[in-house]
């Protein structure tokens, strides 16, 4: 931080001064005004400044008075912020008038203690959404409950996103077409490489995954460039939910006290018309893994109607509700809520879930502290998937058995149609994990 009091002024007094002695009017509005009281409080005058800045003396003079709009460049901010000893807000200021950017990937910015444990607190409040915090390479740096079950691969002392993604067999069986996923994580590969050139880890990150063979096909043939995967919707495998296909939502997001590190959270989507065509939110399967053209013509309305539908499913999607009592949680059910206690002890010690049978969702409330009930709406098949404890008890079973209802359409005919395609799927699996337990248990060693 640069220091409080203001210097004397130097040889650059007389330029400072109005006809009548005073500080020229509006000397300390805007930029212009900035500059001049960052380089007084620093003791610092005009001279050293402008050739620091590689300009003359007149013009930045101009430059302080606001007679000529400033636009400096990276390294000419980088020198002012070191000449003037500007601390971080400071630097971020100039750079983010300067050329729009901020202190994004500089290694030096790290997180105080309770910046860390708010930015914990965030995380875990995620659930049941899978969340979690990398660093500028991909590195694991942060997870909560639900993201460590559903990937247990991030609890890995060298946790990486991108070591995992591109060249774990484990990945390519997870992933909906792994070869377009990969080619969106060298995208952003591709992005960090043009924008960090001096990042030796990443360089090596990259290096290493280059050497999967199909990873080197995909970077030489890969063209484009990505920043993030935020609201990319895409379908995933996930072996802790019994291997069922479950389409989420990426949500990416930088703290502002860590803007080199990407908070994620990955967001359960439930709908109805979700198909090989049109993903959850009702866009087009897949969009972000394509370059779209140009449209020829304005849309038309009933496309712009379903473009802002598909926004506000989306909003609604990620907005988070808190309520102060398990009651008004109860209650966001509708008229015709159904409690679920034995269910809602299975899930947790401070769980209520309650079945809104009109939607065909589960309202999950969880106690986060005293007064304070963490809303999230789930499908109910979500719901489902999610319970892993063995059903023995009469009232959670038939709580079950609500749920898997009120996950199949309303009418009596879909709902027969839907399971004729489903039950021989589910006889199959059972049938198949059953020879697997006993061919396990042929093999296995008598106990002693």
């Amino acid at each position: 931080m640069v220091a409080q009091g203001v210097a004397p002024f130097g040889d650059d007094h007389a330029e400072n001064k109005g006809a009548h002695g005073g500080e020229i009017a509006g000397q300390f509005m805007g930029f212009g005004g900035w500059l001049k009281r960052w380089r007084q409080a620093a003791g610092v005058t005009q001279a050293p400044v402008a050739k620091a800045l590689g300009m003359g003396v007149r013009t930045y003079r101009n430059v302080e008075k606001g007679a000529v709009p400033p636009r400096f460049t990276k390294p000419q901010c980088e020198a002012l912020a070191d000449l003037l000893g500007l601390d971080k807000s400071e630097r971020h200021a100039l750079l983010l008038y300067n050329i729009g950017t901020t202190l994004d990937g500089d290694p030096q910015i790290d997180a105080s203690p309770e910046l860390r444990r708010a930015l914990r607190l965030l995380i875990d409040r995620q659930m049941p959404s899978p969340a979690y915090l990398t660093d500028r390479n991909w590195n694991i740096l942060a997870y909560n409950a639900a993201m460590a079950e559903w990937w247990p691969w991030v609890m890995d002392p060298r946790a990486n996103l991108m070591r995992w993604a591109l060249t774990n067999p484990e990945a390519r069986t997870q992933y909906h077409d792994w070869e377009m996923h990969a080619a969106a994580y060298v995208r952003l590969l591709k992005f960090a490489q043009a924008t960090h050139k001096d990042n030796t880890e990443l360089v090596d990150l990259i290096a290493e995954v280059r050497q999967n063979s199909d990873v080197e096909r995909i970077w030489r043939t890969e063209a484009d460039l990505e920043a993030d995967r935020d609201g990319h919707v895409f379908r995933m495998i996930i072996p802790a939910l019994g291997w069922e296909t479950v389409e989420v939502v990426s949500h990416v997001l930088y703290p502002a006290s860590m803007p080199h590190c990407r908070f994620v959270v990955i967001t359960w989507v439930e709908a109805e018309s979700s198909d090989d065509e049109t993903d959850a939110l009702g866009g087009k399967r897949n969009a972000w893994a394509h370059a779209e053209p140009a449209a020829a013509t304005p849309q038309p309305s009933a496309q712009a109607e379903a473009d802002a539908a598909r926004r506000r499913a989306a909003r609604a999607l990620t907005a988070r509700l808190v309520v102060e009592s398990a009651e008004e949680a109860a209650a966001l059910a509708g008229h015709d809520g159904v409690p679920l206690p034995a269910l809602s002890a299975l899930a947790g010690p401070e769980c209520r879930l309650t079945l809104s049978p009109e939607n065909h969702s589960v309202v999950w409330a969880i106690q986060e502290v005293p007064g304070e009930w963490g809303i999230t709406q789930l499908g109910a098949g979500a719901v489902v998937d999610r319970i892993h404890h063995p059903i023995v008890d009469p009232q959670a079973r038939a709580e079950l058995k609500l749920l898997l209802r009120a996950s199949l359409p309303d009418s009596d005919r879909a709902a027969i149609s839907r399971l004729q395609g489903h039950l021989p799927q589910v006889d199959l699996r059972a049938v198949l994990l059953r020879e697997i337990f006993n061919d396990l248990q042929e093999g296995e060693d008598p106990p002693r």
